[in-house]
């Protein structure tokens, strides 16, 4: 059975639309709300503002902000910690969604805690473009 989640984007993102074809490839169930502000689902679930990013999903309960690769999502439903959920904060380039060949910027998927803070759950090392 698929995992289902709930993705509230802009909807004249393209790397919003990478992203989502991202988590359906890894099993997800996706349903796509196309909204003109992500900020109220953000504050609804709990996700500081200073984690944005222009999409935010929502999977049994945990906030999904940015570019989160599948795999930490997947982790994150394991474990069931206690936090509001995951953030990759920015646009890091060769995260899922924004692939521009073979770079990869270093980047972290970092845990929400409820009180606001966030420490880091994954790390993705960069990778330089091919010559």
């Amino acid at each position: 059975m698929k995992t289902p989640i709930e993705v509230y984007k802009s909807p004249l993102c393209g790397c919003c639309d990478g992203w989502v074809a991202h988590l359906r490839e890894h099993g997800f169930e996706v349903k796509v709300h196309d909204v003109e502000d992500t900020g109220v689902h953000r504050a609804r679930l709990g996700m500081p503002e200073r984690f944005g990013s222009c999409h935010t999903g929502v999977v049994e309960g945990y906030a999904i902000e940015g570019h989160v690769p599948a795999a930490e999502i997947r982790k994150l439903l394991a474990g069931k910690p206690k936090a509001i959920g995951l953030a990759v904060p920015g646009m890091p380039i060769g995260s899922p969604g924004m692939e521009q060949g073979p770079r990869v910027d270093p980047y972290s998927v970092l845990l929400v805690r409820a009180d606001g803070g966030a420490s880091v759950f994954a790390r993705y090392p960069a990778r330089p473009a091919a010559h």
